[in-house]
């Protein structure tokens, strides 16, 4: 179900996190490029001391002696030792500040506040720079820990670029256009692919996304997106049967669309839930239709009311619900004639079976393959009856799954059942679930 959709959307998501990822690639170029290499701790702090070395012209060569020549490592060790002094004039002038606060806090607190000032005054003797020994050639050389800046310095910052990846909103509207193709190609409606890209431009726009699960976000995004396509109150068809007596659902669609053979689903599923039913051969236009539904009535047992081709199609639904009352038979399943939704006389038609009827639930039958006809033609009718549910027919040969996926959230109304086959089982409650793992997402 649903094949090539689920390979469209499964190449314009990887293209798509490939783009992203590519993208986050030069911009750390960029960034490697313009910014110069900052001088290291030690090779600001030599400067300090030392002075930076001025050029001595080749004539005015200065003759050293031998006394004069001071090894490389002393000359380090030396330039550590002042470093060292300065860090520990500073370190005790700071905790000379931090005791007199204490002093402050403490005349100020009450007891119990002294008490925990006193003992964090320990905490305050501790050396604000921690030294390491390291092996050395010399006994005074020592390695003095940099306290670590609050600010990110640039390998920091390039770290954070390399893990993490953002995307601003003319980069995503120009990175899901494949995405969109795929979507359009697979009869997705127009409405329906605005919302998946609105709700996938929340998600991914200017949020860090980890470069290693570009895909992964991307594709858990994308489910979100069509589950929140079926938020609409869903139908529980047996427990809404049980609620009156003699229940009444009349079904419409097209010409084709397997509306016959999806009542005598519906009949079996009644049976199998031990609810008794009759049907309305209403639909007296097309040749045979009634002799189709009289032989599904015959293989499942159950009672069928019918009047001659040309009859008044309200008049056999009126005539089923009085047998259905007499009877105690708890549904009535009407079935009307297939009609385009451009002609007027047979809409006309279908209104006047709903006046006569009164139907508890209206529904509408559709071929899934047939993608965005489909839900243009729910969408008529439910202007015309207001559709109360949805059934999808051939859903198992559907490759697109564009109707699917688009019928509910441009109707409004909930998909009550899907077709998946010509046997009288074959007939599943729909469970948006099942269109998310048909779309491998």
């Amino acid at each position: 179900m649903f094949k090539f959709l689920k390979e469209k959307i499964k190449n314009a998501v990887s293209k798509l996190s490939s783009k992203i990822e590519e993208e986050g690639e030069e911009e750390i170029k960029e960034e490697a490029i313009e910014k110069p290499k900052e001088k290291g701790f030690f090779a600001k702090l030599k400067e300090t001391f030392v002075g930076k070395e001025s050029p001595v012209p080749e004539k005015e060569e200065k003759k050293i002696s031998k006394e004069e020549i001071v090894p490389e490592h002393k000359k380090e060790a030396e330039i550590k030792k002042e470093h060292r002094k300065i860090e520990e004039k500073k370190e005790k002038v700071e905790l000379k500040k931090r005791e007199e606060k204490l002093a402050e806090k403490i005349k100020e607190a009450p007891k119990e506040a002294v008490k925990k000032e006193a003992e964090k005054k320990e905490e305050y003797k501790e050396p604000l720079f921690k030294k390491e020994e390291i092996p050395k050639k010399e006994e005074e050389a020592e390695v003095i820990k940099e306290i670590p800046e609050e600010k990110k310095g640039f390998f920091a910052k390039l770290k954070e670029k390399i893990i993490t990846k953002k995307i601003n909103e003319s980069q995503f509207d120009e990175m899901f256009w494949e995405l969109e193709v795929a979507l359009l190609e697979n009869s997705v409606a127009v409405e329906v692919i605005e919302k998946i890209k609105f709700d996938l431009k929340k998600d991914l726009v200017d949020k860090p996304i980890l470069r290693g699960k570009i895909e992964e976000t991307i594709s858990d995004s994308l489910r979100k997106a069509i589950i929140d396509l079926f938020d609409v109150e869903k139908i529980d068809f047996i427990k809404e049967i049980k609620n009156k007596k003699p229940f009444v659902v009349c079904f419409f669609g097209i010409n084709g669309s397997g509306k016959t053979t999806t009542i005598a689903k519906i009949v079996k599923l009644l049976q199998d839930n031990k609810i008794s039913c009759v049907l309305a051969a209403s639909d007296t236009f097309r040749a045979a239709a009634i002799d189709q539904l009289q032989q599904h009535a015959n293989k499942l047992g159950v009672a069928m009311v019918k009047h001659d081709y040309g009859a008044d199609p309200a008049a056999v639904a009126f005539d089923a619900i009085k047998k259905a009352e007499s009877k105690g038979i708890d549904v009535v399943l009407i079935d009307t004639a297939g009609r385009m939704h451009s002609n007027v006389n047979l809409m006309d038609e279908m209104k006047k079976i709903i006046r006569v009827a009164k139907p508890d639930l209206k529904i509408f039958v559709g071929e899934s393959i047939t993608g965005n006809d489909c839900v243009e033609q729910a969408q008529k009718f439910n202007e015309s009856v207001g559709l109360d549910g949805i059934i999808l027919s051939k859903a198992d040969v559907d490759e697109k799954g564009g109707a699917a996926i688009s019928i509910s959230y441009v109707t409004k109304k909930p998909i009550i059942f899907i077709g998946t086959g010509q046997r009288y089982d074959d007939l599943k409650e729909f469970n948006p679930q099942t269109i998310i793992e048909s779309l491998g997402l």
